[in-house]
């Protein structure tokens, strides 16, 4: 989550937009599961045992805890402090305060006053608002906080300030004020056409449940005017030990951590008059609704049909069964609509249907369209003849044999993971635990038992759940569209027509064409490795191949079973005409679609499925290559497909007009969103008014030539010796050069060795204001650039990492704190080698129209004062402490290693360059901030693009 504070409402309805879930304790230490066997599996209503690798107690005050030890990250715990309390808690004049004691948690708690809690973490490196985070949804709130684990003193006050957010908010009168603002400004960053039809949906969706009438958002009239006293009643009724849980998972010591628990949490009291903690639930009551809700700015006509239960909460064995017979139901049928999606003259934008979680007590059937301009009626009777073709004739058996295989094969590529998963995952099971009653058993025991029931999963199992929730009961249908089209759209009667047409048609059986065969023919034949180098200080080979294909391998084991393979060349579109840049652009994208060998797009999904590949070509402005991970299984398919995109790419012309077919209908409506029209403008401004940064249009489309498209795809791949592969992971050096020297040893080559050439695309120097009217709601939004030339160097980059972090927090401590302007004011840096050596660092808010020129004075006031006296040496060391810490994780991280290798190629900087970090980290300090920002924060090169609303007074 990107920010400090943010507010989760747990709705799964695709195509709605919701904008933003002691001594005498007694302690249960769970003993080690049996695993399921033949004998037991069938003892279906046994409930399902909590995970063996969790220690859980419960306090005699109620208050609950889950404590995990897990290695990875290394020196690192999370903790979550989970409240069963919610929005729907709020008496009428609360409603708000759940998420706005959320906040007040962050703003003094009694060993934290004011602002010391988020002080005292950013010392301890840890992020305002990218780690420090909580969330308010209906039924819950809860707070996250991730930190260092290997100092016993920050891990003691970590305890401490979970017990603090547990029931140790001071509550201050003034900092209550002074955060209405804050939560008002979050409030109006949800604004617009999707929160404006949701007040007319809501209601009726919910069944005029409390669900409808208490967002978690809350009321501005509330936010505005309530009591301290209101909130403190909140507070008092609902911040509760018997309604708590702190889960702790990570590199710690279980027992440590459970007394440290006990000492700290047993001396929260319950209420002597306890509030009954009702548990609200949305009434199924066979009745039928139809809803339509239009908006000026909404830019496409979508349909959803909902078709509620009760929710299934996986508590049994037989639960797990359904479970899983839900996922295997889901990825039949979205394998359907995928292939209604890859027609020539698809039916619609988008289409799925899935059963899922919906809300509360409560799940869903959804049928879900997003309608070509003008044929709601033909995407609608699409996506409901599969309906009905299902209801007919159920699933095939080839269909159900392939995808229950490929379940097992997803499910035990996970569990070969299981001992290097992320901490955040455990968090996860045991939060719904605690939270939903959903049964947390552990990956052993769930990889155990998915082998042992998958055979007794049968066709008709799955048929019948379809039968269960296609119903003409509790059925909503859903329409929104743009507020032009209001006139055109049916009614209800009319859907149910539609319905009943498609009912009487003949409608031919599912037909599943896929013929398994292998990706190549035949082998290449190979090439051999000419060169290898030992790069000692990163611990990394480096290859080259008798092609002259360069590859860096790093074996790890920081996560077991994953293998991440990047490769990259210099080039990319900039090396084609600008009359030529919109086939260049979407050639990567084209051929994927089209498939690859002698596969089609949707074989080519079915032959992978199941599989751990995921393999994406791209060709960016200066520089080509592919994205890909695999397991060790699956190294040499993922292999294969990239010898096929060098020697055999697929074009496809039916791929190729579904594209523009679907592009041609997103782009009807586009211009009638105003943040649409906002970042249209940053686009094309900071592209220095280039063709190639102008909006999407059908002019554009027109350019798109699916041959051309193919053509600057064989050519950009067509020389091996211009790319470094990079894999990073779970792999024996010894075992994988084989197979390098088979595949990528074998790749054509030209030898050209080209290199990307400078457009100018870059944002033009200078002042310059740009103000959009557009919007129809009282707010606004801020860009603030500073751009131009730069030294690109691994110091001059950490260095521009400071300033960009030094002016977060004081752009957050005055605007957000002082001035209660803004919600999360953002400031990112950026810098590139190539095509030429350039930096831009741009600050962004959202804010009320009328403080406008306020926060960007107060803004351009902060840059100057970072110029002139420099950063101060707290908030320098608040950056280097995070950057430390962010560093320790990184270099135990494939990702980092992957994306590390990759852009040290293409830079062709040194692949060793990372060990400087900590010398380079000690020279950081307030006067070589201040003379960077001296050099780069110049207000005479400053770009101002403002979105106002169209009727504002500014």
């Amino acid at each position: 989550m990107q920010n400090k504070i943010s507010l989760k409402i747990q709705i799964t309805a695709i195509l709605i937009v919701i904008c933003a879930l002691c001594t005498n304790a007694q302690t249960q230490i769970r003993k080690a599961s049996l695993k399921p066997t033949e004998k037991n599996v069938a003892s279906a209503t046994e409930t399902l045992p909590l995970d063996p690798n969790v220690k859980t107690g419960k306090l005699s005050n109620g208050f609950t805890y889950f404590i995990r030890r897990n290695i990875h990250p290394k020196n690192r715990v999370i903790m979550y402090l989970a409240n069963k309390v919610g929005s729907l808690m709020e008496n009428y004049d609360q409603q708000g305060l759940a998420h706005f004691m959320e906040h007040m948690n962050f703003n003094g708690t009694k060993n934290f006053p004011k602002n010391e809690l988020v002080d005292y973490l950013q010392k301890s490196g840890v992020r305002f608002g990218a780690d420090i985070n909580a969330y308010t949804s209906f039924d819950e709130t809860v707070y996250q906080l991730p930190l260092p684990s290997d100092k016993p003193e920050i891990l003691h006050n970590g305890i401490q300030i979970m017990r603090d957010w547990a029931k140790g908010a001071t509550l201050n009168p003034l900092e209550i004020n002074k955060e209405r603002g804050v939560v008002l400004e979050e409030k109006r960053l949800g604004k617009g056409a999707s929160q404006r039809m949701q007040q007319k949906i809501f209601p009726v969706l919910f069944n005029q449940s409390r669900y409808g009438q208490r967002l978690p958002i809350g009321l501005d009239t509330v936010l505005n005017n309530f009591k301290p006293a209101t909130l403190n009643q909140f507070y008092n009724d609902w911040y509760r030990p018997n309604l708590q849980a702190l889960i702790v998972v990570g590199d710690i010591n279980v027992a440590d951590i459970e007394k440290e628990i006990k000492l700290k949490f047993s001396n929260l009291k319950n209420p002597e008059r306890e509030r009954v903690r009702t548990k609200y639930k949305i009434n199924l009551t066979n009745r039928n609704h139809f809803i339509t809700a239009t908006d000026p700015e909404e830019t496409s006509t979508q349909i959803q049909i909902m078709i509620k239960r009760e929710a299934l909460v996986v508590k049994t064995k037989k639960d797990y069964q359904n479970y899983i017979s839900r996922k295997l139901f889901n990825s039949m049928l979205s394998n359907r609509f995928q292939e209604l999606m890859q027609q020539k003259q698809p039916p619609f934008i988008a289409g799925n249907a899935v059963i899922g979680a919906f809300i509360g007590n409560i799940d869903a059937f959804n049928i879900n369209v997003a309608a070509n301009p003008g044929a709601l009626e033909k995407g609608f009777k699409a996506a409901w003849r599969e309906i009905v073709r299902l209801n007919r004739d159920g699933f095939t058996k080839t269909e159900f044999d392939k995808t229950k295989a490929d379940y097992l094969k997803n499910i035990e590529n996970t569990y070969r993971q299981k001992n290097t998963n992320y901490s955040d995952l455990y968090v996860g099971e045991y939060l719904d635990y605690f939270l939903r009653s959903s049964a947390a058993p552990g990956m052993e025991w769930e990889y155990s038992f998915t082998k042992l029931i998958m055979p007794k999963i049968t066709l008709a199992d799955l048929n019948a759940l379809f039968k269960e929730f296609n119903s003409d009961k509790n059925r909503d249908i859903i329409i929104t569209a743009p507020e032009k089209d209001k006139a055109s759209l049916p009614d209800e009667n009319s859907i149910n027509d539609w319905m009943k047409s498609v009912q009487e048609e003949e409608i031919p059986s599912y037909k599943d064409s896929f013929t398994e065969k292998p990706l190549l023919d035949k082998k290449p034949i190979p090439g051999k490795i000419v060169k290898q180098t030992e790069l000692k200080e990163i611990n990394a080979t480096e290859l080259v191949l008798s092609n002259g294909t360069k590859v860096i391998l790093k074996s790890t084991k920081f996560s077991d079973n994953d293998i991440l393979v990047k490769a990259v060349a210099p080039g990319g579109s900039s090396l084609y005409s600008d009359a030529d840049y919109e086939s260049a652009n979407l050639a990567a994208y084209l051929i994927t679609s089209s498939g690859l060998g002698s596969y089609d797009y949707n074989q080519l999904n079915k032959y992978l499925a199941g599989s751990t590949i995921a393999s994406s070509p791209y060709i960016s402005d200066y520089n080509q290559g592919f994205q890909a991970a695999a397991s060790p299984a699956d190294l040499e398919t993922l292999l294969q497909m990239f010898y096929l995109y060098f020697t055999n790419p697929k074009k496809d012309s039916t791929a190729f007009e579904k594209f523009i077919s679907q592009s041609k209908g997103s782009l009807a409506n586009r211009k009638d969103n105003p943040e649409n029209t906002y970042y249209d403008t940053i686009s094309t401004m900071m592209g220095n008014y280039s063709s190639r940064r102008t909006p999407p249009s059908i002019e554009k489309l027109n350019q798109v030539d699916l041959d051309k498209s193919y053509k600057i795809f064989r050519q950009v791949f067509s020389d091996a010796s211009n790319f470094t592969f990079t894999f990073v992971g779970d792999f024996d050096i010894n075992k994988i050069k084989p197979l390098i020297e088979t595949y990528l040893g074998a790749l054509p080559t030209t030898n050209k060795h080209e290199k990307a050439k400078d457009l100018g695309i870059h944002p033009p120097s200078g002042k310059i204001t740009k103000i959009i009217s557009a919007g129809l709601e009282p707010k606004a939004t801020v860009r603030l650039t500073f751009s131009g030339d730069y030294d690109f160097g691994y110091e001059n980059n950490l260095n521009m990492d400071a300033i960009a972090e030094v002016l977060q927090i004081k752009l957050i401590e005055r605007l957000r704190e002082e001035e209660s302007g803004v919600y999360a004011p953002s400031v990112s840096i950026k810098y590139a080698k190539i095509p030429s050596e350039r930096y831009s660092l741009s600050i962004s808010l959202g804010c009320a129209p009328v403080n406008v020129d306020k926060l960007i004075a107060s803004t351009l006031d902060e840059i100057k004062k970072l110029k002139t006296a420099g950063p101060s040496i707290i908030n320098v060391e608040k950056f280097k402490a995070e950057k430390i810490r962010n560093h320790e994780t990184h270099l135990r991280a494939n990702d980092f290693w992957s994306e590390y290798l990759d852009q040290q190629a293409l830079n062709m900087d040194d692949m060793s360059e990372i060990v400087k970090f900590d010398d380079l980290m000690k020279r950081i300090n307030p006067e070589n901030i201040k003379n960077a920002a001296q050099k780069y924060l110049n207000e005479n090169n400053l770009i101002r693009i403002i979105l106002m609303p169209e009727k504002s007074k500014f």
